[in-house]
């Protein structure tokens, strides 16, 4: 594979991993539209690592927080914030699981990449995402997340699976929904990405272990560097923006590439 066609794999998935726009429905397009070929799954999984890395490093505090809960948790204990982060974060991440596992054994996941249904979820979620925004109420704070509205949440992350969904996109819907300002529906959203893309680039790692060549690790190198850059930087750039502005431009940006991808798809 090109350097070219690694660092463009890199960018669109740092920068759309963590914007409501659909990482993966963008990664999909890219050797449907292009001509390019398929990336592969080793190079998803490199492409996520890098945004992994983006996360943690941007959440530092709070990564630090749940992991010396999380030490709290395993010896039974829910006597801290930091435990009681983990916990919910545990619970928000056990729905996506159970259905990407259902996908995958189903073999319902290979035949979810179509073109017109990533145009139908842009427009649709986007849309969802738009009402959830303007109308939803501004009474809650990340530090007063709720096991319930984790599970709520982890719920709606369930239905990210399908491409054009977007991952942060519908958490931060369901947390608009539930009443979290944008930036702390945001956080929970970035934070509950940690144990979830912990996962599935697990679950892909197993399947692909041992497939990786000497060649490959160039590749790997060049998106994991990249794509932390790009995540990164779109990051902080989303959450900055997030202080004056509504989540409007991303829904205006998935509603037109939704209509376009309609238009190829049908014509």
């Amino acid at each position: 594979m090109s350097t070219f066609n690694l660092l463009l794999i890199a960018l669109i998935q740092g920068v759309t991993e963590f914007l409501p726009v659909s990482s993966s429905g963008h990664l999909i397009l890219l050797p449907n539209l292009s001509g390019f070929e398929d990336q592969g799954q080793i190079i998803d999984v490199a492409a996520h690592v890098g945004t992994l890395i983006a996360v943690i490093l941007y959440f530092r505090a709070d990564v630090k927080l749940a992991l010396g809960g999380l030490m709290r948790l395993v010896r039974g204990k829910i006597d801290s914030q930091g435990a009681f982060l983990a916990l919910c974060l545990i619970i928000a991440t056990i729905p996506v699981i159970l259905f990407g596992l259902f996908l995958k054994l189903t073999g319902l996941d290979d035949q979810m990449r179509g073109i017109a249904l990533i145009g139908w979820t842009m427009i649709i979620f986007g849309i969802i995402l738009y009402w959830a925004d303007q109308s939803g109420p501004t009474t809650k704070t990340a530090e007063k997340w709720t096991l319930k509205d984790a599970l709520n949440m982890g719920i709606w992350q369930a239905i990210a699976l399908i491409p054009g969904t977007s991952r942060s996109g519908i958490t931060i819907t369901a947390g608009r929904m539930l009443g979290y300002t944008r930036t702390d529906a945001a956080r929970l959203s970035m934070l509950m990405s940690i144990p979830t893309i912990i996962a599935s680039g697990t679950l892909i790692g197993i399947d692909v272990a041992g497939t990786a060549d000497a060649s490959a690790l160039r590749d790997i190198g060049i998106v994991i560097t990249m794509s932390f850059a790009a995540a990164l930087l779109a990051l902080a750039l989303m959450m900055r923006l997030l202080q004056s502005v509504s989540f409007t431009p991303y829904v205006i940006y998935r509603i037109v590439l939704g209509v376009i991808l309609l238009w190829i798809a049908y014509t």
